[in-house]
């Protein structure tokens, strides 16, 4: 397995669509692409739209395919999962992708005000014990605040009724206004081929009975944000998922 890393990390150092920022060139200083993403990497004036926790990038290529008029980052921390969505973007000569791997703690550093236009948060962790470790929650939401356009629309989807609930909460909480929001996406009705893109894991919980959760809010990019002051109710996220083969199955913890 280590190696098969190794050789995935040394390949991602090849592929075109992919920036790995190291740490002083990020940490505390512009990155050198920062407001330059659409003149440097995509070559046109395109929205761009990052996908946060990307993962294996899969939600990012499908999404590019879907819409060659608008430009997509996946962005990560995992290089070895990002590795599949930058080899098939790569295969397929989508030259409307592009893979960002670094901290999401980041981002200001990465991208210049109102530069995104549109966030995707899809099955991150949930983090029940670190709100401050959460996609969704004020911290990160602050940072958000600071890239994104005005009109800018975020997306969570979700299996974590836990995630689920809490987002909901800082909404409510802010009073920010959510424009779709369901416990059950895939049972509600609502007919969007951009949410029926399922990724490897989301196909497993879905088989598993679990229901996929999905809000669509808008962010004031001018207003500081409050925490909830709620107590939500933990779910069973990490008993289930911590210890999962690549196949879906879940492995016994030796």
């Amino acid at each position: 397995m280590a190696k098969n890393k190794l050789a995935k990390f040394a390949e991602m150092d090849t592929l075109s669509n992919v920036f790995q920022p190291r740490h002083e060139e990020i940490f505390r200083t512009d990155y050198k692409l920062k407001g330059k993403w659409n003149a440097g990497v995509f070559r046109n004036n395109h929205p761009v739209i990052l996908e946060i926790g990307c993962g294996k990038g899969e939600y990012t290529v499908e999404l590019a395919k879907l819409f060659p008029e608008k430009n997509f980052i996946g962005l990560d921390i995992k290089g070895a999962r990002m590795w599949k969505g930058a080899k098939m973007a790569a295969a397929e000569n989508l030259s409307n992708v592009a893979f960002l791997r670094m901290y999401a703690e980041l981002l200001e550093s990465a991208f210049a005000p109102e530069e995104v236009a549109e966030i995707w948060i899809t099955f991150p962790d949930p983090q029940m014990s670190k709100a401050r470790k959460r996609l969704t929650g004020t911290r990160f939401l602050s940072l958000y605040q600071k890239i994104l356009r005005p009109d800018a629309l975020i997306h969570l989807k979700t299996d974590s009724p836990f995630l689920y609930a809490y987002t909901a909460e800082v909404l409510k909480t802010n009073h920010l206004p959510a424009t779709i929001q369901t416990e059950d996406l895939y049972g509600c009705g609502y007919e969007n081929k951009i949410l029926g893109i399922k990724t490897f894991y989301e196909k497993q919980w879905l088989s598993r009975g679990k229901k996929i959760k999905y809000i669509c809010f808008s962010l004031n990019n001018t207003v500081p944000l409050t925490e909830p002051d709620t107590e939500i109710e933990k779910d069973d996220y990490h008993s289930e998922t911590r210890f999962m083969n690549t196949d879906g199955n879940v492995r016994n913890n030796q």
